[in-house]
């Protein structure tokens, strides 16, 4: 799983490219603790198929948002109400505690809720989809057959890939394969 896209929203649309990374709880335990939404050695016990289930279905409609906003086209008014309506519930809520070792460490109070989980990706795809700074910064991909979308905070706003080291990478061994087949070396 990468986490580089700049907003966990869009770390979350990520998950289905190139193949579904949160077909089950075990996944999405993996995501949420590597997107930071849950802190450290948070048990999760209770994250299951259907916490999955309702993980994908707001990555679906995150993802009709952002296409719609890179296309110049209308947003989709039933994925908005859905993210909206997410968006509107409580976050989950943080709190400082002592560990083993005297130290405070985050912890949820309360315990782990999908529905507060939900609402915080939800809360940051409004973030995105309403700051105009943001939306400018959004982009899709330019390597051959990534569909991932980012935020360019590169200098100069020029950034083409997902990941330079991935696609990035790809793309400039293809141009160089491309350059020595057209000068006949091998």
């Amino acid at each position: 799983m990468r986490f580089d896209s700049g907003r966990v929203c869009l770390d979350l649309v990520a998950t289905f490219t190139p193949h579904e990374g949160i077909p089950d709880g075990d996944e999405l335990r993996l995501w949420l603790a590597g997107a930071g939404l849950v802190p450290d050695r948070t048990p999760l016990a209770r994250v299951g198929a259907d916490w999955a289930a309702a993980f994908r279905a707001l990555r679906a409609d995150v993802e009709t948002l952002v296409r719609a906003e890179l296309s110049g086209g209308e947003p989709d008014e039933d994925a908005l109400a859905r993210v909206n309506a997410l968006a509107a519930g409580p976050p989950p809520g943080l709190c400082a505690v002592r560990d083993q070792e005297g130290h405070l460490v985050r912890e949820l109070c309360g315990g782990v809720e999908c529905g507060a989980l939900l609402a915080a990706v939800a809360r940051d795809a409004v973030e995105l989809l309403t700051d105009p700074g943001d939306r400018a910064l959004l982009r899709a991909c330019a390597g051959d057959g990534c569909t991932r979308v980012y935020l360019d905070t590169s200098r100069g706003h020029r950034r083409r890939w997902c990941s330079s080291e991935l696609c990035g990478n790809r793309e400039r061994v293809a141009r160089h394969r491309r350059r020595l087949l057209a000068s006949g070396s091998r």
